[in-house]
């Protein structure tokens, strides 16, 4: 073998061997191919990053909208999420013309994301009343423009897994997976850092310049994202019509179907309890600096990465994904219990190490019940088992972050007032009434997934065909 053979070699293993997710990509579905259609979940991660964060943020302070008022527009994209199922569903059994089930779909989804972004900074500027238009106006439009972008985005998120599970071969899924949930996390981060560089300094026009920004964006790569990748079948148009009750019963009766949406509400409110809560626990408990608090981001993305890589190489030498998922609580348990010592200890390397731990821990968890729900369902059903998976983790995920604060500031109050005894006066009682509830949580996530593992009701990976 020449010189110049052995270093094309080397150069076509560089790429399975040394780079992250490299060894997803398969004959059907290349990695070129793979990584543009994750671009769906870049575009997710940043429309989440823009409504949770920035918004939340630029609305109360630079906006001076009522607190109230932000947290009832910020809840209105989760109205969209009971209908997953229903979206996924009808992708499944979509007659087209054109031979696409899924496409239109994704497209549509598209389409009312980028025209929630186009009116939302407009809307958001008659709302804070900076205007002479009446207030109730921009109210309406802000939240038109906040269900437009939930709808659109539970709609992209649920029928681009779908395509991706349709399109990979069952062998390689669990690194679909994982591909697919790290780039959410990298769109999270990447959009995290460009928006806060672009409103540093504030303006009304740097923020319609921002909105629109993500708007231009998200047609941009959800468009690269989508293109040529469904074959087109034209023997669809003529598939016989399914009611969506028949087929949620007949998903349902599967043997443990409910169990295991049950595990996956469970699991993801234990994991998201947390997330309005450890950043004002370092900064009021630990009495950490801004610098390190913020920073508790990036190391909950580090961790929930390394949760991610992990369950794909145990997916990928036959694991089982509800061990994956119950070895995820396990770690959850941990971490909870590394965030609730911090503070009697006085320790913020302790709490550093718990949050770390919640990343990993979630990330096993997501990657384990995600699978699982692909690998639950028949071809015919995958996009209604994705999105009942989509639609229970959204809920319960929204659920549990507005319970903690609730929770969190009635446990604060009555250890204040000393209600709770003088032992329990101290103002980290109301964080760690939260803590330890979401420890009960996953210790009940633990009960749920029991029987799957000892009795699993899934057919091996290995029998679902890919689309060529």
């Amino acid at each position: 073998m020449s010189t110049a053979s052995r270093i094309a070699r080397a150069l076509a293993d560089l790429g399975p061997r040394y780079l992250p997710f490299a060894d997803a990509a398969t004959k059907e579905l290349p990695l070129g191919r793979l990584l543009r259609l994750s671009l769906f979940q870049v575009t997710v991660g940043m429309a989440a990053v823009l409504l949770i964060g920035t918004l939340n943020r630029v609305m109360i302070v630079e906006l001076d909208v009522p607190a109230w008022i932000v947290a009832v527009m910020l809840s209105l994209p989760l109205l969209a999420a009971p209908f997953r199922a229903l979206v996924g569903f009808r992708s499944d059994t979509h007659r087209s013309v054109l031979g696409w089930k899924r496409v239109p779909y994704l497209w549509f989804g598209t389409l009312l994301q980028f025209g929630g972004f186009a009116i939302m900074p407009f809307a958001l500027l008659i709302l804070s009343g900076d205007t002479t238009g009446p207030i109730v106006i921009g109210q309406a439009a802000a939240a038109l423009a906040f269900v437009l972008v939930g709808a659109g985005l539970h709609t992209t998120q649920t029928v681009g897994l779908a395509l991706a599970t349709d399109l990979a071969p069952a062998h390689a899924r669990p690194k679909v997976v994982a591909l697919l949930c790290a780039m959410l996390l990298a769109g999270m981060m990447a959009s995290a850092v460009v928006f806060g560089l672009a409103l540093h300094n504030f303006s009304a026009i740097r923020l319609i310049q921002v909105i629109q920004g993500a708007a231009l964006a998200t047609l941009i790569l959800n468009g690269i994202a989508l293109w040529k990748q469904e074959p087109r079948d034209t023997s669809r148009k003529s598939a016989p019509a399914r009611r969506f009750g028949e087929a949620w019963e007949a998903y349902t009766a599967q043997p443990q179907a409910r169990r295991r949406l049950m595990a996956t509400g469970l699991g993801t409110a234990g994991f998201s309890m947390q997330d309005i809560l450890l950043e004002p626990y370092g900064g009021q408990i630990l009495h950490l600096p801004v610098a390190a608090t913020t920073a508790l981001t990036a190391v909950l993305a580090i961790g929930g990465g390394i949760g991610l890589l992990t369950a794909a190489r145990w997916l990928n030498r036959g694991g089982d994904p509800f061990r994956v998922a119950a070895a995820g609580a396990v770690v959850g348990i941990a971490a909870f219990s590394a965030v609730v010592f911090a503070a009697p200890l006085g320790s913020g390397g302790l709490f550093a190490c718990g949050v770390a731990l919640i990343g990993l821990g979630g990330g096993l968890f997501a990657h384990g019940t995600l699978t699982a729900s692909m690998a639950g369902a028949a071809p015919e059903q995958t996009g209604l088992a994705l999105g009942a998976w989509g639609a229970v983790q959204a809920c319960a995920a929204g659920l549990a972050i507005a319970a903690s604060g609730i929770l969190r500031d009635a446990g604060s109050a009555l250890a204040v007032s000393g209600r709770l005894g003088e032992a329990l006066s101290e103002a980290s009682t109301g964080y760690l009434v939260v803590y330890h509830i979401e420890i009960g949580l996953l210790f009940a996530t633990l009960v749920a997934i029991g029987p799957l593992v000892r009795r699993p009701a899934l057919r091996p990976l290995s029998a679902r065909p890919a689309l060529p």
